[in-house]
């Protein structure tokens, strides 16, 4: 059966009530390549076609996609979800929700075989694959964070282990980096100045927020892990910035709560905002050092520095 073409309207992307693509990444999460690969691969999606061949999406485009989204959070696969969407009754199967990892634990045991092999070129191939079809933050959440703590988790048994992980997390640095990268260089929004929390020596979490801000529309000025607070008045100086963003996962020591957080929040005059798994320890410090807790989940966070922003702008 052939699939019907999508209309296609002699006009440029500034019809009212007609979003580009990348207007709906931003405003859904879902990167662009996964929104070609829905409609393509699974006709999830039908967007009108101006006549120099863009996408344009309507506001009920982007409800769908929002209730994909949903649908994939509750586990169910990609190709499973159309036929939930066309049939507003249909009821989730317990066949379709009972074995809702499956599709993950499927992505994580074939990556760490290539972990396990040092094959960049599998884990890219097996990367590259999750991401065409699922959003970044899924996959992320649902296989490489999943990974690394595995991997971590086994390094008094399997001292080899300490080597893959090793090697994954410089897989990762690498691959976000690239994205981040990629994305910055065709982004004009707002210019977060992002950095791990003092204490804080692992990174991949703060990539993976910097990746999902950028594809939000953000700019991102990286500093990475184990930041002194006390340097970043002088950096906003040489770099206008609309808000520092920082994130961490250890206790972070009283003086830096005590001291270092208040003295940032007051020099800097922009909004700082504090996540990750330290936020939630320590929401009340944060909040009483004039900083602005976002917690540990992407997604929030990045809807509370827009409402911030949009409300200081």
């Amino acid at each position: 059966m052939t699939k019907a073409r999508p209309s296609t309207i002699a006009a440029d992307e500034t019809l009212p009530g007609r979003f580009p693509i990348r207007t709906v990444a931003n405003l859904t999460g879902v990167n662009p390549v996964t929104l070609r690969a829905w409609e393509r691969r699974y006709n999830l999606l039908r967007p009108e076609r101006t006549a120099k061949d863009h996408r344009l999406y309507s506001q009920q485009d982007v409800d769908r996609i929002r209730k994909v989204l949903e649908l994939l959070d509750r586990g169910i696969a990609i190709s499973q979800v159309t036929g939930l969407l066309e049939d507003n009754t249909a009821q989730l199967k317990p066949a379709q929700t009972s074995n809702r990892d499956d599709i993950w634990q499927d992505y994580r045991t074939r990556m760490l075989a290539a972990i396990g092999r040092f094959d960049e070129a599998a884990v890219d191939s097996i990367y590259n694959d999750a991401l065409s079809l699922y959003p970044v933050e899924m996959v992320n959440n649902r296989v490489t964070t999943e990974l690394l703590r595995s991997l971590g988790d086994t390094w008094k048994k399997q001292p080899l282990a300490i080597a893959e992980e090793h090697f994954f997390s410089v897989y990762l640095r690498n691959k976000l980096g690239s994205r981040i990268h990629h994305l910055n260089q065709r982004s004009t929004g707002p210019l977060l100045l992002l950095a791990c929390l003092p204490g804080e020596y692992h990174e991949i979490g703060l990539l993976f927020f910097a990746l999902a801000a950028v594809n939000r529309g953000y700019r991102a000025l990286i500093l990475g892990a184990n930041m002194p607070l006390e340097l970043l008045p002088e950096v906003i100086h040489q770099r206008r910035c609309d808000a520092i963003v920082l994130s961490g996962s250890a206790r972070l020591p009283t003086a830096v709560l005590q001291d270092a957080l208040p003295a940032l929040v007051k020099a800097v005059k922009i909004p700082v905002f504090v996540g990750g798994a330290a936020a939630e320890r320590h929401q009340e410090g944060i909040e009483h050092a004039k900083a602005i807790y976002v917690g540990k989940d992407i997604q929030p966070a990045l809807q509370s520095i827009s409402e911030t922003l949009a409300a200081t702008g």
